[in-house]
């Protein structure tokens, strides 16, 4: 698994590079969604992978007062200008909620695609020889 960065308005208007399909900087502030196309509210934040820079969650401002909830940028998609969340809102709105402005953890991460029943690939397992020195001899 991996962590994922926080990536801000400050980075939208100051730039940066990200290759995908779905550029950071132009979904914050956009409106989301739902799959029925009811709104739940507006793009706060977009948390890139660290590994591969790819936008894989948003940060959604879902009221005036209200928490930022998670989704997944994959599969959602951009209609009209929006970003349509192939999801209902009520589950949107019981995601986890672990606040915003920081790392998301790789248990974090893992919550979410179970929260809404995402297929999650198996880490690798653990490398038994890790620490061992190349060319020792074990006795």
């Amino acid at each position: 698994m991996c962590s994922f960065v926080v990536l801000t308005d400050e980075f939208a208007t100051t730039g940066g590079t990200v290759q995908t399909d779905i550029d950071p900087r132009n979904l914050i502030g956009r409106k989301a969604f739902d799959s029925n196309g009811t709104k739940i509210g507006t793009i706060d934040e977009v948390y890139l992978d660290d590994a591969t820079g790819v936008p894989e969650w948003a940060a959604i401002r879902t009221g005036l007062f209200s928490r930022d909830a998670f989704v997944p940028l994959e599969p959602s998609e951009i209609v009209e200008g929006a970003l349509r969340i192939p999801f209902d809102r009520a589950l949107i709105k019981d995601a986890p909620d672990f606040g915003v402005g920081r790392h998301l953890s790789p248990e974090q991460e893992l919550q979410l695609y179970h929260h809404y029943g995402l297929d999650v690939a198996s880490p690798p397992p653990p490398d038994r020889d890790f620490g061992r020195l190349a060319g020792s001899e074990d006795a």
